[in-house]
C-alpha cells in the first residue's frame, strides 16, 4: 500500500513538472494537444514569436515588455487614431485621473500629428507661469515623443500626482524649448457665462469647455441666470470643446429641446440605441445660435449636429472636427486596458461625422462661416459675428 502510494506520489510530481515545462515550452507538444492547450493556431504564433525574441535576442527583453508592446502593435495596427493600449502603469496613471486623484498643469489641448496643440491656458496655473501659450505644440513629455500617440495617452503623461514635476519640450513656429513645470490640482469652471447688448437687445453667451459629469447642471443654471436676467437670446459656445460623456451631450442638448431624437450609437458588439431628449427643457424656443470651429469633437458635435438637424439653431463658426465614433475601456488581465473604438454615432437627420468609420470626417458645416483672429487679442469676431446672428433674430 505504502509502495503504491509513492509511485503514485512520483508520477504526479513528474506529471506536475512536465506540465511546468512544456507550458513554457509548447512547440514541444504535437499539433492535436497543442491547439487545445496552448489556443488556436494563429495566438500560438504569437506567443512562439515573444518566446523566440525572449531566448534568442542578443539582449535580454523582459516577456511581459514583448507582451505589452506586441498588444500596443495590434492597437497600431487598426490606424486608429482613437484607439489605444495602456500598459498596467499608464492605466493606474488613467484610473487616477478618471478619479479625481490627480493634477495637470491648466492647459486646454487638441491633438495634432506633432503632439498636443494648446488651446488655452487657464489663468493662475502652472503653465501660466511657465509661460505656454496658446498654439504652443507640447510634442515631448520627459524626453517621451508624443507623436503617433492618442489624445488620452498624451494628456496621461502630462497628468499625474500633485507637486510632481514634468519636463515638457515645447514648439513654437519652428522653435522648440523645453520647460519643467509642478503639477498642481486644476480647477476649471466647466460652464461660464455673460451678457451682451447688441442693437439694443440684450443677449446671453453661455459657454461650456468640455462634457464633464454634471456639465448639463452648471449649463441649466447658467441659462435660467441669463433668461431671468432679461436675455432674448442665447448664444451658446462650444468652440474648443473635445467633448466628453455622451449622456452628458444628450442632457445638454435636452435644455433646448422638448422631445425627440438627439443621437444614435451603433457598434458590432454593443447593441444599438437612441439617446432622446428627457425632462423639461430650460429655453425650447429662445432664440438660440451655437458657436463651434474646428476643435469642437465629440460630444460637442452631438449637441450642434442635434440642434442643427433638428432646427432648433443656427450654428456659425467653422467646420468641427469630424469625431463620429465611441470607445469603450476594456480591462486586460495583465493589469492594463484596450480604449478601442466600439460603434459610431449618429445624429437625428442620419449622419455620421467621422466619414467612413474612424476615417477624418467632415465634421459639421456651419450655416454662417466665421472665425476669431488670433493676432486681435481684444476682439473675438467669431463671437461678434454669432451675436449679430442671433440679434438678427430676436425679437
Amino acid at each position: 500500500m505504502i509502495r503504491r502510494a509513492l509511485v503514485a506520489l512520483v508520477l504526479c510530481l513528474v506529471l506536475l513538472f512536465a506540465g511546468i515545462y512544456l507550458g513554457g515550452h509548447p512547440n514541444g507538444l504535437p499539433d492535436f494537444l497543442r491547439d487545445p492547450l496552448v489556443g488556436d493556431r494563429d495566438t500560438r504564433v504569437v506567443n512562439e514569436a515573444i518566446d523566440t525574441v525572449n531566448d534568442t535576442y542578443y539582449r535580454k527583453i523582459p516577456k511581459k515588455d514583448l507582451s505589452n508592446k506586441a498588444i500596443a502593435g495590434i492597437v497600431s495596427s487598426l490606424d486608429d487614431r482613437f484607439s489605444n493600449y495602456f500598459d498596467p502603469k499608464s492605466y493606474a496613471k488613467f484610473q487616477m485621473q478618471q478619479s479625481g486623484e490627480f493634477a495637470g498643469i491648466g492647459v486646454q489641448v487638441t491633438r495634432v500629428t506633432e503632439g498636443l496643440r494648446i488651446v488655452e491656458v487657464y489663468d493662475g496655473s502652472p503653465a501660466k507661469e511657465a509661460k505656454l501659450a496658446a498654439g504652443d505644440v507640447v510634442v515631448a513629455v520627459d524626453g517621451q515623443p508624443l507623436k503617433g500617440k492618442t489624445s488620452d495617452a498624451s494628456v496621461a503623461l502630462i497628468q499625474g500626482r500633485i507637486g510632481t514635476g514634468v519636463k515638457l519640450t515645447v514648439s513654437h513656429g519652428g522653435k522648440r524649448r523645453t520647460v519643467t513645470l509642478q503639477r498642481s490640482t486644476i480647477s476649471v469652471p466647466a460652464v461660464t457665462s455673460s451678457e451682451k447688448t447688441v442693437k439694443g437687445k440684450k443677449l446671453g453667451v453661455v459657454r461650456l469647455d468640455q462634457f464633464s459629469s454634471g456639465a448639463h447642471g452648471e449649463v441649466s443654471a447658467a441659462l435660467r441666470k441669463q433668461l431671468k436676467d432679461g436675455a432674448k437670446g442665447i448664444v451658446f459656445d462650444l468652440r474648443g470643446n473635445p467633448g466628453g460623456l455622451v449622456t452628458e451631450a444628450q442632457l445638454v442638448a435636452s435644455a433646448f429641446l422638448s422631445d425627440g431624437k438627439i443621437v444614435t450609437t451603433k457598434g458590432r458588439s454593443v447593441p444599438s440605441r437612441t439617446l432622446s431628449a428627457v425632462g423639461d427643457p430650460v429655453a425650447p424656443k429662445t432664440p438660440l445660435v451655437v458657436l463651434v470651429d474646428r476643435n469642437s469633437a465629440s460630444a460637442a458635435e452631438i449637441v450642434a449636429g442635434a440642434l442643427q438637424d433638428r432646427k432648433r439653431a443656427k450654428l456659425v463658426g467653422t467646420r468641427t472636427f469630424g469625431k463620429g465614433v465611441f470607445q469603450e475601456v476594456l480591462e486586460l488581465s495583465n493589469g492594463g486596458a484596450l480604449d478601442i473604438t466600439a460603434g459610431q454615432y449618429f445624429l437625428p437627420s442620419g449622419r455620421n461625422l467621422g466619414g467612413a468609420g474612424v476615417s477624418t470626417g467632415s465634421g459639421l458645416t456651419p450655416d454662417v462661416a466665421a472665425s476669431d483672429d488670433p493676432k486681435t487679442t481684444k476682439v473675438d469676431e467669431g463671437l461678434d459675428k454669432a451675436l449679430d446672428v442671433l440679434a438678427a433674430e430676436t425679437r
